[in-house]
């Protein structure tokens, strides 16, 4: 008996017809042209031409739903008629100037983000993305606390610049160069794979107890400051137990340190809950990093902290060429206004409890998933291949990817196998975007 395929919920959006070169030809020039460092997705790459909202379309004519958001990145959904429009108004008029001169976009934007800040964090900095971000924080902390080790953590993912490399901890991502100096990597309090599961209530502080023994032990007792992502997105949407960053901020700051919560993914309302992925866990951080989603896919990235550390950079001269420039400041600004506009957060906080149930659903049913978690429109399931064992399964998890591509899904995956599937869709996706992906996924289960 043929089965019809789960249908994606109707749109008005009619896509433009393609007349560019074929995807082979892409490919082609691709390979000759570009990095080969880079990957793709996909036995047969899928070429993408066109966004509208939750939506893409390949060259011919096919719609997707884009469950993975530009990877984290599109917040507000693709080609967002008011970004747009901010970005075209502002390219009309000046399409660069840097800080050397006044402009009102810089200023103003700097002003309603410090708005969405708690605490004392107030003092913008604009930067192009999120390694640029997390190398700023970085010297930030130095400089004002006069240390130099840093404390990251194993699983993390922070950039692919020389400095972010050298923070993150996954040997796929480090090439084999010197980094990592006076950067200690901590255990990774992974409530699945780790030694103290989400059902001991004191896994948060005895996670945070490996970091003030890495202080004791690795340091020579003084750090510079400790980075986490609020929720671990590239080692595969790992969600810390409670009170994990509330003991280790404490640990790092008895000793000097400052406490940098990377929100490169979970920023900007996604986690549902909270406007900041660090506020889950009820700490306040000296420096966050932003990137992705600030700009809906605009060049743009942040750093944010208080005027006291912010103090520490003016011992020498410190400039970006394209930071926080007129037309990214536009497309920053509308990206807030959007947000708060369409009540974004309450949606992603809707819509991910939907699917969150749903994957809890399939879990019971499939026994390829080992682990369901995540927040709001964050969320992740982990693929084994026995759950007494955990054994990742990584092909398992690639021909899933594939046969929700053919359904019309694209979703992304982490994890260092590559054996947890990712969820992070624009945020304006809809109950019935939910069901189609939930539907397309439970029949990609079951073809394994």
């Amino acid at each position: 008996m043929h089965m019809t395929l789960p249908t994606l919920p109707q749109v008005d959006h009619k896509p433009a017809p393609y007349h560019g070169p074929s995807a082979e030809d892409v490919l082609k020039t691709r390979r000759e042209f570009l990095n080969p460092g880079i990957f793709l997705y996909y036995k047969k790459p899928l070429m993408l031409v066109e966004g509208k909202m939750q939506y893409v379309w390949d060259e011919t004519g096919r719609r997707y739903l884009d469950a993975l958001g530009g990877i984290v990145t599109i917040s507000v959904g693709h080609c967002h008629p008011d970004v747009v429009e901010a970005a075209r108004r502002q390219n009309e008029l000046l399409q660069h100037s840097t800080t050397i001169y006044l402009h009102p976009n810089i200023g103003q934007y700097a002003e309603k983000l410090a708005s969405k800040m708690p605490g004392d964090l107030k003092v913008c900095y604009f930067v192009n993305s999120g390694s640029e971000a997390n190398d700023l924080a970085l010297l930030m902390a130095r400089a004002y606390t006069g240390n130099y080790d840093m404390i990251a953590l194993r699983n993390g993912y922070h950039g692919g610049n020389a400095s972010g490399m050298g923070l993150t901890a996954h040997h796929t991502w480090k090439f084999n160069v010197p980094h990592s100096f006076g950067v200690h990597h901590a255990i990774t309090p992974d409530p699945y794979r780790g030694a103290w599961s989400r059902d001991d209530a004191d896994a948060g502080k005895k996670y945070a107890a490996d970091v003030k023994n890495l202080i004791d032990y690795a340091t020579s007792g003084q750090v510079a400051g400790f980075i986490a992502e609020s929720i671990q997105g590239v080692g595969g949407c790992v969600v810390f137990p409670d009170g994990y960053l509330k003991h280790v901020y404490e640990h790092v700051r008895a000793v000097g340190g400052v406490c940098i919560a990377d929100e490169v993914q979970a920023g900007f309302g996604r986690t549902g809950t909270h406007y900041w992925g660090f506020e889950t866990q009820d700490v306040i951080p000296d420096i966050v990093c932003m990137a992705k989603g600030i700009g809906n896919g605009a060049p743009l990235g942040a750093v944010v902290t208080t005027p006291k550390i912010a103090a520490a950079l003016s011992q020498r001269i410190h400039f970006n060429t394209f930071g926080g420039n007129p037309v990214v400041s536009a497309q920053g600004m509308a990206v807030l206004e959007v947000i708060e506009r369409e009540k974004l957060q309450e949606n992603a906080l809707k819509i991910g409890n939907q699917i969150f149930a749903g994957l809890s659903r399939l879990k019971k049913k499939h026994n390829a998933i080992g682990d369901v978690r995540g927040k709001g429109l964050l969320l992740g399931i982990e693929l084994v291949k026995d759950r007494g064992t955990k054994e990742p399964a990584k092909a398992e998890c690639a021909q899933v990817l594939e046969s929700c591509k053919e359904m019309g899904l694209l979703l992304g995956k982490g994890g260092l196998h590559g054996q947890t599937i990712r969820f992070s869709p624009p945020m304006c996706v809809t109950e019935a975007d939910a069901e189609f992906l939930l539907e397309v996924l439970d029949r990609a289960l079951a073809s394994l």
